[in-house]
């Protein structure tokens, strides 16, 4: 970029303030008003320093576009207005280029666009850093979790369509070059209470209506569900649709996106399976049954819904009945089963309700973290993103808000201190002295409720309730500064008639808060009778012994399950630590409004939450010391044209130009000091008045240029005028030459034309006359020569005619004598031929009367059958001679010649042909039997099944194709197996991590067959075959194979195994036929995807094809860790 290149500052086209640290005055209100004046030209950010503030604006605006993209990439954070992507672009090259780990905290209340600001920083990132196959999958896996986690975890309130109920962290890992490598999500505290119960006005999570409206007839057949919301008691129906949420395009998006993330087909069904039990399980519904003993029993009313979720669940109807019904208590190695009443019974639905939900929100969290984590095991750089609940203060406060407000705390006194520890860094860096700043530090708020509000009251012996634990708090909290209660010791609450008597107030950094005490305990229990995890983990369903492994009757634990609260406030203490390892950056985002409409600016509303979120007191931590800095570079660059000597370029130093500038401009030294690379200046006022001489400058200097440009712009116009003038006279005169010319050109060509003309016409006159006589001679002579001709002419004629008569005469008289001849020829050849036929005809008659006495009257018949038997035998004759070759696959046969024989010459072809195969099957040796049978049984197994069978019917089944016996190489392994080798040959083993091929020698015996090390010989596993179950191949013309093993049997520990051979076809023909004759018979699967078991974990081997780069043979590559594809040639 050129020095005199104008560049975009953070100071120029300013609307109100654009960092609120030059805020001046800087009170409340003019905080506030200067939001309004940006929020009201669509400024939605502004910074605090390097914290951004952002307010939702809610409607869609131009600035995040992919060139806003690259305007603000690779550009100094101060450099452009405020903006998101300038924060993005900050902490991804911190991160890439100073290897410094980066942690994005973004905070507000719901709907003030949180999730939306984490999106946008994920989707700046994904845009700016590499490219390329892997490094865009894994860019897309990050992405799209991001749709899954909201069907699951965010739901319609009254505040905000799509607000997140739970807290988001995700680490995003990326290599030395600045790619990402993959992530890992961590949840906190999902509000498991909206699945059974949401107030008025909001929704269950999305996914419950996502499912409904956007599955198929026969998913929701399977799912035994009803599209119809009102018929499920979990739903709420006064907002189960919502203006601007297509739940059925979002169900396919959600669908889309877990392919995406690497979620298998079975996975995603057992998903839905237990979102359609979560709502079966709420319209169970219990009556009282009196017993005996005079309490209350509860019975299910109707089973139809229980019957239906224990059929999704797979689990028996009975277990799961007692269990509602029924409660065991164990205390050491006494049982006591209890009664549940019907308060009881509902108490226990809706526990087992929100905890399925959660653990199955918890699962898809871990599942998503097992498919976008980082492959390699190199050192990894980091860029958190925090999600979390801002502050919240509602008119009834409870358990929900007592723990996301303690979160806020520690959130604050991290911000607090890393921001002075920032403040405190720079000024040692670049030299300037550091004065205490004097802040409120809410460190003794984290410590009321750490130490002393936070301590598990419910584990405390006797009976626990709300107001026991308000008298401890009572009593221990009584004199805290920040704690109050109408019931504790403290005298001067006691006429407080705004603090009710089940209540206690907090006195937060953002404010008072009041507690309802009632449900505390039993939210901070979160408590599921054992009972009914027990009968959870007997369901067959394949997530549900993961979701509930406490259920496991031989690991039960007697110890009472830690608390909400606890294993809240443990996960805040290890984000706490997390954050403070690396570097933050700040997003304090602001709802501007409750009625989610643009251009609406609820003061009061933005003041509650400014207050909450401490911002006033992060402006006055930032401006304790140095209002403004700036390196000296930019800092002389914009200010110079304001000094002569620094006007229009400074030769020297930087910091010497600054001075200079400075001392000329009369600033006063206590305005400003000098760091190592910056410029500090310490009250706002003095940008402002460096900025008003700025902008008066410029307007002299544009003065001067318009002046200057005028001034060019006339000269020019002058001297192009002046030009044109005394090209067109030199035109002219030019023409005007050329005139004068052709005019005395065209009249000497005139004369000579005449002169010419007349010299021409006499010569004509002499040159006729000439041609004139001679033309008259020729004339005479022509005429006496013609008359000669004639008469020499008439002589010749007359001679001519005379010879002519003569050969007229002669010719005549030969024809009358040849005609007369032809006349007599043909009069003796007729008497001739009439002799000829009269004596033929007596010889017949002389014939017949001679042979007449030798006939008799069946003389006709006999000649008949003479007549045909010797065509019959002509027939067979010519047949023997006319044979086809005794080949069975010969299918030709001689031509019919007679067609009475046609029935014959077909019966006799067939009998040739069985007689022929009868010949060749005599021929055939024993073990040429058995590689027929082989032949047979392949083409059973796979004819018009699998496109690589017809090329292996031409190849003979060789079976030993190492010759293991002969072959020194194989001794040790040939001494290895005792019985006789029926097929040895080299095959590849897969490898599952990387999908690549180790060569194995394959050995099939007619009890087991072994895989050993082609180079050492080796077994390395040796299989009887009643353990193998079956085998698994693709309909291509690949060679890879599975071997399953049967479940439970002692091969089996290290799972299936998956190869691939080049003689595929002939191993499991004889792998078939031998396991037919020893134990049962073994399966084939021919499939283009199929499962295998490694290990703990099934695989799912897919056959795709394409176009391949290397030879064009089947290559095997691993997408996830649930999913190996295999490339195979198109036919």
């Amino acid at each position: 970029m050129s020095k005199m290149e104008v560049k975009t500052s953070l100071l120029d086209n300013m609307i109100g303030v654009g960092d609120m640290v030059l805020l001046e005055p800087l009170t409340e209100e003019s905080f506030i008003d200067n939001l309004r004046k940006r929020f009201d030209h669509s400024e939605i950010y502004t910074y605090i320093g390097s914290v951004v503030i952002s307010l939702n604006p809610y409607k869609s605006l131009p600035i995040f576009t992919a060139d806003k993209v690259e305007e603000y990439r690779n550009r100094n954070f101060y450099e452009l207005s405020p903006h998101i992507y300038a924060l993005a672009d900050e902490a991804y090259r911190s991160l890439r280029d100073q290897d410094k780990d980066q942690c994005i905290l973004i905070t507000g209340e719901s709907g003030a666009g949180k999730t939306e600001a984490s999106k946008l920083v994920m989707s700046y990132v994904a845009a700016v850093c590499g490219k390329g196959q892997e490094v865009n999958k894994v860019k897309e896996q990050l992405l799209q979790s991001n749709p899954v986690l909201e069907a699951f975890g965010n739901a319609k309130t009254v505040r905000n369509d799509n607000s997140s109920r739970f807290g988001k962290y995700m680490d995003i890992e990326f290599d030395f070059k600045g790619d990402p490598m993959g992530g890992v999500i961590s949840n906190y505290l999902l509000e498991k209470s909206r699945v059974v119960k949401q107030p008025r006005g909001e929704r269950n999570f999305h996914i419950f209506y996502q499912l409904l409206s956007g599955a198929s007839e026969d998913l929701l057949k399977k799912l035994k569900l009803d599209r119809d919301f009102s018929k499920y008691n979990y739903l709420s129906l006064d907002s189960a649709t919502v203006n601007g949420l297509d739940d059925a395009a979002n169900f396919r998006t959600v669908r889309n996106a877990m392919q995406i993330v690497g979620f298998m087909e079975d996975e995603v069904q057992s998903v839905l399976e237990l979102v359609a039990a979560v709502l079966k399980l709420g319209n169970i519904e219990f009556k009282p049954e009196s017993r005996v003993n005079g309490f209350d029993e509860s019975r299910v009313k109707d089973k139809n819904d229980l019957k239906e979720m224990c059929e999704l669940l797979g689990i028996e109807q009975s277990v799961l009945e007692r269990a509602f019904s029924f409660r065991t208590v164990e205390a050491k190695m006494e049982k006591v089963s209890t009664t549940l009443n019907v308060a009881q019974a509902y108490y226990a639905r809706d526990a087992l309700a929100k905890n399925l939900y959660s653990r199955l929100f918890s699962w898809l969290v871990n599942r998503i973290n097992e498919s976008i984590k980082a492959q390699s095991k190199t050192r990894k750089k980091v860029m958190g993103v925090l999600d979390i609940y801002g502050f919240e203060i509602f008119e009834d406060n409870s358990f929900e808000q007592f723990i996301i407000n303690y979160c806020n705390e520690k959130l604050q006194q991290i911000f607090i201190e890393l921001t002075l520890r920032e403040e405190q860094e720079e000024y040692i860096r670049e030299g300037i002295e550091w004065t205490n700043i004097e802040y409120f530090n809410n460190a003794i708020i984290c410590d009321l409720i750490e130490n002393n509000i936070s301590k598990d009251e419910c584990l405390r012996p006797g009976n626990v309730t709300d107001e026991t634990f308000l008298e401890k708090l009572n009593t221990v909290c009584a004199y805290h500064q920040h704690f109050e209660s109408r019931r504790s010791k403290n005298s001067k609450f006691l006429t407080d008639h705004s603090l009710p008597h089940n209540c206690f107030r907090i006195q937060h950094y953002a404010g008072k808060v009041l507690y309802r005490v009632e449900g505390f305990v039993d939210k901070n229990n979160d408590l599921l009778y054992r009972d009914l995890s027990q009968a959870m983990y007997k369901a067959n369903h394949s997530l549900m012994k993961l979701l509930f492994p406490e259920g496991n009757p031989a690991k039960v634990n007697l110890k009472r399950p830690p608390t909400a609260g606890f294993q809240f406030k443990a996960s805040v203490g290890t984000l706490m630590k997390n954050l403070q390892t690396k570097n933050p950056n700040y997003i304090r985002c602001i709802k501007p409004n409750d009625k989610k409409a643009p251009h609406i600016f609820t003061e009061s509303l933005v003041c509650h939450q400014v207050r909450y979120l401490g911002l006033m007191e992060n402006v006055r931590v930032r401006r304790a010391g140095y209002a403004f800095r700036q390196p000296y570079e930019p800092c002389l660059e914009r200010y110079k044209m304001l000094c002569k000597q620094t006007w229009p370029h400074w030769k020297g130093p930087a910091r010497e130009g600054v001075e200079v500038l400075l001392t000329e401009l009369q600033v006063s030294p206590e305005e400003f000091s000098y760091g190592r690379s910056k410029i500090f200046i310490r009250n706002p006022r003095t940008l402002f008045f460096l900025e008003e001489k700025r902008r008066q400058c410029l307007e002299d200097l544009a003065t001067l240029i318009q002046k200057i440009y005028r001034g060019w712009k006339c000269r020019t116009h002058f001297l192009l005028l002046k030009k044109s003038q005394v090209v067109v006279a030199a035109w002219y005169r030019r023409y005007a030459q050329q005139k004068k010319y052709q005019k005395i050109r065209s009249s000497t060509i005139v004369v000579q034309s005449y002169i010419r003309g007349w010299k021409s016409r006499k010569i004509l006159r002499e040159l006729k006359y000439q041609k004139r006589c001679e033309e008259a001679v020729t004339t005479i002579s022509a005429f006496w020569h013609g008359t000669q001709a004639r008469r020499e002419l008439r002589q010749l004629k007359e001679e001519a005619r005379n010879k002519r008569a003569v050969t007229v005469i002669w010719a005549a008289w030969q024809g009358t004598k040849a005609r007369r001849e032809l006349r007599r020829l043909k009069e003796e050849a007729r008497r001739k031929h009439a002799v000829a036929v009269i004596w033929a005809y007596w010889l017949g008659l002389k014939v017949r009367r001679e042979y007449r006495k030798f006939f008799r009257a069946n003389a006709g018949k006999k000649i008949y059958n003479f007549t045909i038997q010797r065509i019959v035998q002509k027939y067979f004759l010519g047949l023997k001679k006319t044979l086809p070759s005794m080949s069975p696959i010969d299918k030709t046969w001689p031509v019919r010649p007679y067609l009475f024989l046609d029935n014959t010459h077909k019966q006799l072809q067939r009998i040739f042909h069985l007689w022929r195969c009868k010949k060749y099957r005599s021929q055939f040796t024993d073990e040429k039997k058995s590689v027929y049978e082989e032949k047979l049984e392949a083409s059973q197994l796979f004819k018009d099944k699998k496109t690589l069978y017809p090329s292996s019917v031409s190849q003979p089944f060789k079976g030993d194709y190492l010759d293991i016996n002969k072959n020194p190489k194989y001794q040790k392994l040939s001494s290895a197996v005792e019985e006789k080798v029926l097929l040895a040959d080299v095959v590849n083993k897969i490898n599952r991590a990387n999908g690549k091929g180790a060569p194995r020698v394959f050995l099939l015996t007619k009890s087991n067959f072994v895989l050993a090390d082609q180079k050492t010989g080796q077994v390395k596993a040796s299989v009887p075959l009643p353990d193998l179950s079956s085998v698994s191949v693709s309909t291509q013309s690949d060679g890879f194979f599975a071997l399953k093993l049967k479940e439970g049997s002692a091969s089996a520990a290290k799972g299936d195994f998956l190869l691939s051979s080049d003689h595929l076809i002939e191993i499991i023909t004889k792998l078939h036929r031998t396991g037919a004759a020893t134990t049962d018979q073994i399966g084939v699967d021919i499939s283009d995807e199929f499962l295998v078991q490694f290990k703990q974990d099934k695989v799912c081997v897919k056959f795709v094809q394409g176009t391949l780069k290397n030879g064009g043979t089947a290559a095997c590559k691993r997408k996830n860790n649930k999913l190996l594809e295999v490339s195979v040639p198109s036919p």
